[in-house]
């Protein structure tokens, strides 16, 4: 029985590689309470559960009044770990090695020995049986059930833990991959298996392949953690079932989200986004730079009219992080973002060049940078802003762990200062340089990449590293604008608070234009309609709170890319098809600033199901922080040059209203640390978010 009851009380759970982080929020009032912990590694729900009870206690809060969302990154880390189970792949006679073969894309022209993910299913456990669907769905040659048997018969004596069923065309076509999935589970009874018509029904055989497998993969320890999960918080004593958050920013119930465990490698991340996207409506401002910079990665992803930007196509355990081709290829819904491999764990290191190399390794929680005093010995990006001045050894997390300064010395000293000739003081600077760099460049080719220019764009850094790093990167990316949103540092959390439920389907129907009959199309709409209208109704979002909106995959005939054309009633109803091809022309010049004159074909369609609520009221927690002065106080903190500079510190909390200041100056919160350099002006406006810009005369 599903128990999905409005709830005085909503928490949002993000999972990093080295925090955990939780916010509650009070739905009568907006109050909001936060929580940080260390992430546990091995058993994630130990943190997130050990984080909720402590809030809860804190706050005096009753957990039947709660609802918990959560975002995780339990199937990235474990695609990207390779630690998911056994898996096999049962497919059309002759298409067995699809997963080496691929797209036979050099991800490196000149590399000799280029290195290709490992497939995911060892070649031993593919296997094939005779059957045929065409392009249009018919049935070629019917499935051979004999052959089929005898597979079941080896899967059984294989001790494989799950099988992925992917037939050739089964997205126009699924009668073969269901008959296969029924005979299997005759012979295997009890075998988790995936069918690519539910899991991806689009074209593009290797795409669907690949995220059918990884799917297949995870979805057993996927469950085995949502249920350990949701049992643990019916022993706390919140009553509700568990949501999860999408990687496209949509929330869905806990029994959606073991189905489709592939749809939630960006979980996290896109609570990021979604929050970023709260912040610049908060402020008018419909363009927006999302930063965000944690203890493992950073990540950016730009916002344009309101809407964080997204792709189907979705890359994840590279062998070269940053080489697009050299990963895993996933046909899933997420907002689209660039991954950075600097946070605050990751490690410095000098190159065979003898140059400072950041990242991508990282400390993690465990044993985190030098300073956490936990076991780790090597510098981290946390060490060197330790140094720097940047944070409070006495305050991170208000105080709730200290911080080893004399720790963080060591490791810059013996790995980095002392082997390059140089004081510690200009290797921790030296290190936020090149972090600063790197994390700046990538953000700017992100934008390159999709036309855009990304000193047009307002910054909005959230995370517990985001706010440190942001101004140091404005300067580098010519940007003028910032908005420090407070209670940055679980900036994700609040975003998954503040998401709609939502679900979005797909369905391949590749035809012309020109050919379109608008009766079938708006069958098949209405088909999807009902569909993500059956999701929604599983989070309690009543009928008549549900908005529908569809869009076409499309592109000129002979193109290898297709674009998203949103496709409204109005165009539905008209049944005129110069109207679509406005439309496309319209997003296409948009984006590529041209269009062609060539015939127009359809690749698939799109739905998205979406609950029409009310937005959640978030105030910030009122906090008064034994630690933090009520009055300003100075620290020492380096910004380059001769010295370090007498640097007044804030307690964000206590800032009076109008509060108006010119830089330097630091800004602390409980889980994160702004950090404003000489030559950049702050203000805060009347919501409570700080606005930075650069000094037209003197900034750089």
């Amino acid at each position: 029985m599903m128990l999905n009851q409005p709830s005085q009380y909503l928490i949002g759970v993000d999972i990093g590689g080295t925090f955990t982080d939780i916010v509650l929020v009070d739905q009568t009032n907006g109050k909001q309470h936060n929580g940080k912990v260390l992430t546990t590694s091995i058993n994630p729900s130990e943190a997130v559960l050990s984080g909720v009870k402590e809030l809860l206690s804190r706050h005096k809060i009753d957990p039947k009044k709660c609802r918990i969302i959560h975002g995780t990154t339990l199937v990235a880390n474990a695609l990207i770990e390779r630690k998911g189970v056994k898996t096999a792949l049962l497919t059309t006679k002759g298409f067995k090695d699809v997963l080496e073969i691929g797209r036979e894309w050099r991800y490196d022209l000149f590399a000799l020995d280029l290195e290709m993910p490992t497939p995911i299913v060892q070649r031993n456990l593919r296997f094939e049986v005779s059957e045929r669907i065409d392009f249009e769905g018919k049935i070629i040659k019917k499935l051979d059930e004999k052959e089929v048997i005898k597979v079941a018969k080896e899967i059984k004596k294989s001790g494989v833990e799950t099988l992925a069923i992917v037939f050739l065309h089964s997205f126009k076509n699924a009668t073969h991959e269901k008959l296969a999935k029924k005979i299997i589970q005759k012979y295997v009874p009890g075998l988790n298996i995936c069918l690519s018509s539910t899991v991806s029904p689009e074209i593009g055989e290797y795409e669907r392949t690949s995220t059918c497998v990884a799917n297949a993969y995870v979805q057993p320890i996927f469950k085995k953690y949502v249920n350990l999960l949701a049992k643990g918080i019916k022993k706390i004593g919140i009553e509700n079932d568990l949501f999860l958050m999408l990687s496209d920013g949509g929330i869905v119930h806990e029994k959606i989200a073991v189905e489709y465990p592939i749809r939630l490698v960006q979980s996290g991340p896109a609570g990021g986004a979604q929050a970023a996207t709260l912040y610049g409506k908060i402020q008018k401002i419909s363009d927006v730079l999302c930063f965000d910079m944690g203890g493992t990665t950073a990540k950016a992803c730009l916002i344009e009219n309101g809407k964080p930007n997204r792709t189907t196509i979705f890359e994840v355990a590279r062998v070269f992080r940053f080489s697009k081709g050299s990963g895993l290829p996933l046909q899933v819904p997420v907002v689209d973002m660039i991954e950075i491999g600097a946070g605050g764990g990751s490690i410095a290191r000098i190159d065979e060049m003898g140059l400072i190399q950041v990242g991508p390794e990282s400390s993690s929680s465990y044993p985190g940078p030098a300073c956490y005093d936990l076991g780790g010995k090597l510098p981290t990006v946390t060490d060197s802003d330790l140094i720097l001045g940047y944070i409070d050894p006495d305050n991170f997390l208000g105080g709730d762990m200290k911080l080893m300064k004399e720790n963080a010395e060591k490791a810059i000293k013996d790995y980095i200062a002392k082997p390059m000739g140089i004081s510690v003081l200009e290797a921790a600077w030296a290190i936020h340089e090149v972090v600063t760099e790197n994390m700046s460049q990538a953000a700017t080719i992100h934008a390159l990449e999709k036309g855009r220019k990304i000193e047009k764009f307002c910054m909005i850094p959230i995370g517990g590293a985001g706010p440190v790093h942001a101004c140091s990167m404005m300067a580098k990316m010519n940007i003028n604008k910032m908005i420090s949103p407070s209670n940055a540092g679980v900036a994700s959390a609040i975003g998954m608070i503040a998401s709609p439920n939502a679900f979005e389907l797909v369905q391949a129907d590749m035809q012309n234009l020109d050919d379109l009959n608008f009766t079938k199309l708006k069958r098949k709409f209405n088909l999807l309609k009902k569909e993500g209208e059956k999701s929604l109704l599983k989070t309690g979002t009543k009928l008549n709170k549900i908005n529908i909106s569809n869009s076409l995959l499309m592109r000129y005939i002979g193109q290898g890319y297709e674009i998203e054309v949103p496709i409204n009633n109005k165009c539905l109803s008209s049944n005129n098809i110069k109207n679509i091809s406005v439309e496309f022309e319209r997003v296409y010049k948009d984006l590529f600033g041209r269009i062609e004159k060539m015939p127009l074909e359809i690749i698939s369609l799109r739905t998205i199901a979406t609950s029409i609520s009310s937005q959640p009221i978030i105030k910030q927690e009122k906090i008064n922080l034994s630690i933090i002065h009520k009055n300003s106080k100075k620290r020492k903190a380096y910004f380059g040059g001769k010295t370090y500079l007498d640097t007044p510190v804030f307690q964000r909390n206590n800032l009076p209203k109008n509060f108006k200041k010119n830089g330097p100056l630091i800004i602390e919160e409980r889980e994160s640390t702004l950090i404003v350099p000489p030559y950049f002006n702050l203000k805060m406006d009347s919501t409570g978010n700080l606005l930075i810009t650069k000094d037209s005369q003197n900034g750089k």
